[in-house]
């Protein structure tokens, strides 16, 4: 069974860091797309990054380019978001997801980036707060 479990959110300071994690278990790592989505009440729900194990590509959101960073321990099956320089407005629902790899690349131009449609796994979220 596919499993996604995140860990690592919590309160911080505007400014602050955190790092996320998303431990995969059930399948194989490297045939997958692990991406990080956020959802906040009233607003649709925002792909903030991805990374693709098998070449290391990766992808960011421009609303966190250059404070997001996303990295993979391949032998743990992990996936990381380490989050600097946090703002209020970050605060969300963070949530893993895992897409299949071939068939995430081979529906991404027409669907767009980061459609949730491509993400069939997801993790249970954890609750990042930024404080002002």
């Amino acid at each position: 069974e596919v499993q996604l479990v995140e860990s690592g959110g919590g309160l911080v300071q505007a400014g602050g860091s955190l790092r996320l994690s998303c431990a995969a278990s059930g399948f194989t790592f490297d045939d997958y797309v692990i991406g990080w989505f956020r959802r906040t009440p009233g607003k649709e729900r925002e792909g903030v990054s991805y990374i693709s194990s098998s070449d290391g590509s990766t992808y960011y959101a421009d609303s966190v380019k250059g404070r997001f960073t996303i990295s993979s321990d391949n032998a743990k099956n992990t996936v990381y978001l380490k989050m600097n320089s946090l703002k209020p407005e970050d605060t969300a629902v963070y949530y893993c997801a895992a897409a299949p790899r071939d068939f995430f690349f081979a529906t991404a131009q027409a669907m767009g980036p980061m459609r949730a449609e491509q993400f069939g796994s997801w993790g249970q979220g954890t609750q990042v707060t930024v404080s002002s």
